[in-house]
């Protein structure tokens, strides 16, 4: 008897284990009821993205209304192209833009060669400021990475690229663009992919339930970061069956624990007659 009921207190344990457990999803965890102040690291306080090999710049150069002929120079015009199969040009001219080559550089109208990648975007802006400063008196220079963009893959809702028009997002805006994780989604250890210029690959993981995410340096993404949420030990459990397995085994369960509830009330009954 004794046998038995170990037998009819473990086995329900032992399933009930392979479930998710609610605080297994709950984010930031360690956070306190009560409002208070997280200070991020250098690397994140003061943010700026990072140009890199194969990006796409859009440059663009003013300055004072006298000097308008001189900045033209230093300005691509605007083009239309023909698409492929079409023997009509576009109407909407395009602006053009510039790629990042293999060696970190683009070819700038006048100046020639600068090189750009590994530069912060305000490093850049301020290179080609005053390379063009030779020619044009008092130069303004914006710059845009059009290229920006993330990847999310794995245990979310709508995994997919997330392009990236203000040149800043974090791990919270990509996994909320995406839809969030599901509910099989490891938050506990959440893989993030970075391309280096120096062509090495950076890999970092994540724990979504602590707040150390908020201070850590990879908090901010850079463009063409990818990030990974793993399957967590339900869904892996769930992988090595099919369907109709899955079907199965959920049945059997049912069937197990109302057994399990029924002997435990027996003996129950049992022990209080006695």
């Amino acid at each position: 008897m004794k046998l038995k009921f170990l037998i009819i207190l473990i086995c329900p344990a032992f399933l009930f284990s392979c479930m998710t457990t609610p605080r297994s999803v709950v984010y930031f965890q360690d956070l306190n009821k009560y409002q208070q102040n997280i200070r991020r690291g250098n690397d994140s306080a003061t943010y700026e993205p990072i140009i890199k090999k194969y990006d796409e710049l859009l440059i663009t150069v003013s300055a004072p209304i006298l000097d308008q002929e001189a900045v033209a120079q230093f300005n691509l015009p605007m083009t239309s192209f023909l698409t492929p199969g079409e023997t009509t040009v576009q109407q909407s001219p395009a602006i053009q833009t510039y790629i990042v080559d293999n060696e970190g550089t683009i070819n700038y109208p006048v100046i020639g060669r600068i090189s750009l990648a590994g530069l912060t975007k305000s490093q850049a802006i301020e290179r080609i400021q005053k390379s063009v400063s030779n020619y044009v008196k008092d130069p303004v220079v914006n710059l845009k990475i059009i290229s920006f963009q993330v990847t999310v893959l794995g245990e979310v809702f709508k995994p997919g690229t997330i392009p990236v028009a203000q040149e800043k997002i974090s791990i919270l805006d990509a996994l909320g663009a995406v839809g969030d994780l599901t509910i099989y989604g490891d938050r506990k250890n959440v893989l993030l992919v970075r391309e280096n210029n120096d062509g090495t690959v950076t890999y970092n993981r994540f724990d979504l339930t602590s707040s150390d995410l908020f201070s850590s340096p990879y908090y901010y993404l850079q463009q063409n970061d990818k990030i990974i949420v793993e399957p967590n030990k339900t869904r892996q459990l769930e992988s090595k069956y099919g369907p109709a397995d899955g079907y199965k085994l959920s049945v059997y369960s049912i069937i197990f624990s109302a057994l399990s509830i029924i002997a435990s009330t027996t003996i129950a009954i049992i022990s209080l007659n006695r």
